[in-house]
């Protein structure tokens, strides 16, 4: 018997509630207390660091609210800007399952970009949109996967830590895009930006009820469902929380940890392609240099403050591009640079740090 069988049934009915619900105790009290100060605490101080900056805070709190919330066109960006973050994220939350680092999103999704515009472009106006929407998006999975894969591989095999070597990975990424659109790739019609030809019009993914947001945004949310099914539910993702609790333990029980290991770097990078090429054909039409505007580091962040949980982890990725689409209204409202707002979701990854902190302190 392996640890996979003493998995729970798939069809196994839950447990009945208990009759008289469990009041919440001062305990609960507490960590919700800790919780809510841990936050305005990040509030407070991001406010305090726009008055040393000689700005009213309440004048760049008000710019913030209205740049994402109250524009018509706001939450369209949000949304379309989340969407690589998204499955970047996801492509960190699956790896960490296993008990794997993988600060590589960045040039999976570069590479997902990469192998999408080299399809896209290839293929012209001889194939219609549906097969190239699907063509490209196997085609930036499979490059996103493969990027992953070798860093899974390395791990597995030789040992070599993954954090390292899937961070080393994204500058060799990011050298193969430069290299292709300053030479093979670069639009001979274009203004003289190293750039690559634009994607074809039917390449190009469809809008949704006339409006900015596009079929990226359906697609990153059927994602984000199926990771989350994946590994809350099904026999494989119990096998990655076996191994990521302990490795040793999970190879004596009889599970393939190498494999698994390998497989969920696959399935990482497979997402971070998937948002490359959702990046490109919904929003940037076309491959230029910083396509990615480091998205790949921001979505490790959010898979960190989501604690890897997919619901979580896409929640958090929203929330920080709501604050990065926020930068613009700081700058042209204030004066401040855009760049402002970066404190506010540096402070806000490191509130759960002070709060595990209290916590013990306080047990």
């Amino acid at each position: 018997m392996t640890v996979l069988d003493m998995a729970p049934a798939e069809s196994a009915p839950p447990p009945d509630p208990p009759t008289t619900p469990r009041r919440p105790g001062p305990r609960s009290f507490r960590r919700l207390a800790l919780a809510v100060g841990a936050y305005l605490g990040a509030v407070v101080i991001f406010s305090a660091f726009v008055a040393a900056k000689h700005q009213n805070p309440v004048t760049v709190w008000r710019a913030m609210i209205h740049s994402t919330l109250l524009q018509g066109s706001s939450l369209q960006e949000i949304a379309m800007r989340a969407v690589p973050i998204s499955l970047a994220a996801l492509a960190v939350a699956v790896p960490a399952r296993a008990g794997l680092v993988n600060v590589g999103g960045e040039g999976q999704l570069i590479l997902g970009a990469v192998a999408a515009t080299g399809i896209g472009v290839a293929i012209g106006a001889d194939v219609p949109g549906p097969l190239a929407w699907l063509l490209m998006a196997g085609g930036g999975a499979a490059a996103g996967a493969a990027w992953a894969g070798l860093a899974g591989a390395l791990r597995a095999w030789l040992g070599a830590n993954e954090a390292v070597t899937t961070l080393l990975l994204n500058f060799v990424a990011n050298d193969i895009m430069l290299y292709l659109i300053y030479q093979p790739w670069k639009d001979p019609h274009g203004s003289g930006q190293p750039q690559s030809r634009p994607l074809p019009h039917h390449a190009q993914l469809p809008g949704l009820f006339a409006s900015q947001v596009n079929t990226s945004v359906v697609v990153a949310l059927v994602a984000a469902a199926a990771i989350w099914w994946l590994l809350r539910r099904s026999h494989w993702g119990f096998a990655l929380r076996v191994v990521g609790g302990n490795g040793e333990a999970a190879r004596r029980c009889g599970l393939p940890v190498s494999k698994l290991m390998i497989q969920s770097m696959l399935v990482g990078g497979a997402l971070a392609g998937l948002g490359g090429m959702l990046n490109l054909a919904g929003l940037e039409l076309r491959l230029r240099p910083d396509i990615t505007l480091t998205f790949g580091y921001v979505a490790f962040l959010a898979s960190w403050l989501g604690r890897h949980h997919p619901v979580k982890v896409v929640g958090a990725a929203v929330l920080f591009s709501a604050i990065a689409l926020s930068g613009n209204g700081v700058q042209l409202s204030t004066g401040l640079d855009g760049a402002t707002v970066d404190v506010l979701l540096a402070l806000i990854v490191a509130a759960p740090l002070f709060l595990t902190k209290f916590r013990a302190a306080a047990q």
